[in-house]
C-alpha cells in the first residue's frame, strides 16, 4: 500500500458519508462529478485524454455525465476498487507515480469544501509525498507565473520552482503547497515578497 491508496481509500469512505450532492472544491462540480471524473480517468481510455485536451473535452464530459447518471453507491465502489488488474496504473509503483497526486488533492477537495474543515494532522509519509509532488507539478503548473517562485516547507526545505523577477516565496505544509499548485484557494500559505507580485502569483491559472 502507499499514499494513493490511502488516499483513494479515505476519498471513497468520505463520499460514502456525503453522498452524491455534495460541494466541492472543483468549480461547478459536486461529489457525483467528482466520483464520475476519477472512474473515467481510470476506465475509459477512449475518453481519458479529453480532460487535459480541450478539443477533446466535450466528448469526455458525455462520457463523465453518463457515469455521473449512474447509482450512487456502485459509482463510489469503482472509484474505491480502481481499474482492472489490466490497467497500467493497476501496478504499484505506477499507481504512486500517477496517482498520488490526483487523489490527495481530491480528496482535500471533499474535505476542504464542508463546512469547519480543518488540515488533517501531519503525517511523514503523505507529507513527503505531497512535498514531492508539488515540487514536481510547479514547474509545470506556475509555468504562467509572471514572477519568480520559491516553495518552502514549514521546517524548511526548499524548492526554487519558477525563475523570474520578483521572487515570491509560498510557505506552508507539504499539503497545503501540493493544493496550491494545483489551483485552489482553501490552504493555509503565507507568502513572503513584494505584496505587487504575491497578488499577480496568486491571480495565475494555476493549472494544466
Amino acid at each position: 500500500m502507499g499514499v494513493a491508496a490511502d488516499e483513494r481509500r479515505a476519498l471513497s469512505a468520505l463520499l460514502d458519508d456525503l453522498g452524491p450532492d455534495a460541494p466541492t472544491l472543483c468549480e461547478g462540480w459536486t461529489t457525483r462529478d467528482l466520483a464520475a471524473h476519477l472512474v473515467v480517468r481510470e476506465h475509459r481510455l477512449d475518453a481519458a485524454p479529453g480532460i487535459l485536451v480541450p478539443a477533446l473535452a466535450r466528448y469526455t464530459q458525455k462520457v463523465q455525465d453518463r457515469y455521473a447518471a449512474k447509482p450512487w453507491a456502485g459509482l463510489v465502489e469503482q472509484v474505491r476498487n480502481g481499474p482492472s488488474k489490466f490497467w497500467p496504473t493497476a501496478l504499484g509503483p505506477l499507481d504512486e507515480l500517477t496517482n498520488t497526486a490526483e487523489f490527495l488533492v481530491h480528496h482535500e477537495d471533499v474535505r476542504r469544501a464542508q463546512p469547519g474543515w480543518q488540515p488533517r494532522p501531519a503525517d511523514a509519509t503523505r507529507d513527503a509525498a505531497a512535498w514531492n509532488s508539488a515540487r514536481q507539478a510547479a514547474k509545470l503548473n506556475l509555468r504562467k507565473s509572471p514572477v519568480g517562485v520559491t516553495l518552502r516547507t514549514g521546517d524548511g526545505r526548499e524548492a526554487a520552482v519558477k525563475t523570474g523577477p520578483d521572487p515570491v516565496t509560498v510557505v506552508g505544509e507539504p499539503v497545503d503547497l501540493l493544493l496550491f499548485v494545483f489551483g485552489r484557494d482553501a490552504v493555509d500559505l503565507r507568502f513572503e515578497g513584494d505584496a505587487a507580485a504575491v497578488t499577480k502569483l496568486r491571480a495565475v491559472n494555476r493549472g494544466l
